[in-house]
């Protein structure tokens, strides 16, 4: 739906353009603009792949599997269906951490190992090695559902990849967002887990 949407945008401002004798226009601003994205991927680049580094390295040095530790009581008052120890807690513990500093895209691969691991965990489930309420295929567990919304409302402290955006275009003052993210996100936050705990408790009915 959304390329119908996209490729629709497109060809009404070139047929407005072209009717409007805006064609030079149009073109200046495709090419602009081409070179602004590749500017701007370079630039995005750099940052994704040190933080996707510097996650890397705190994962290997111990320091996720710690921090998994200490946040296990909120993981699992979050997640209360998965067993203690399960690979997904620490998946899903990385996942937060990266999300906390803003950092969508080192999220994305912490992100997507969690959702297999809860895949597993309700093959499991279905199987009858652990208990729980089983689900149809195709049809996201409790936990898949609760950690997607939480993936989306995530609570940032420091939103790097907008202040690496604002700093690309030339902000004054790059870091100005992070009181007012910090605050929205918190409030988003807030909102979708206790949006998950009753939605949680109805599909356990």
């Amino acid at each position: 739906m959304l390329n119908y949407l996209w490729a629709g945008m497109i060809v009404i401002g070139i047929l407005f353009g072209a009717f409007n004798g805006k064609m030079p226009e149009i073109t200046n601003a495709a090419l602009d603009s081409s070179r602004e994205a590749v500017t701007l991927c370079i630039t995005m680049i750099g940052v994704m792949s040190f933080w996707v580094g510097m996650m890397e390295i705190a994962t290997k040095a111990g320091i996720i599997e710690s921090a998994s530790c200490r946040l296990r009581p909120f993981i699992h008052f979050l997640f209360p269906a998965i067993p203690k120890g399960h690979k997904a807690e620490e998946h899903i513990t990385t996942n937060f951490i990266a999300n906390i500093l803003g950092l969508g895209w080192a999220a994305t691969p912490a992100g997507l190992r969690a959702m297999e691991e809860l895949g597993i965990l309700e093959e499991d489930r279905r199987a009858g090695k652990l208990p729980g309420p089983v689900r149809k295929r195709g049809i996201a567990s409790n936990e898949m559902c609760t950690f997607l919304i939480l993936n989306i409302s995530s609570l940032q402290l420091i939103p790097v990849n907008v202040i690496a955006y604002r700093s690309q275009y030339g902000s004054v003052n790059p870091t100005a967002i992070v009181g007012p993210g910090i605050a929205a996100t918190a409030v988003s936050t807030i909102v979708a887990i206790i949006y998950c705990k009753m939605m949680d408790g109805k599909r356990r009915v």
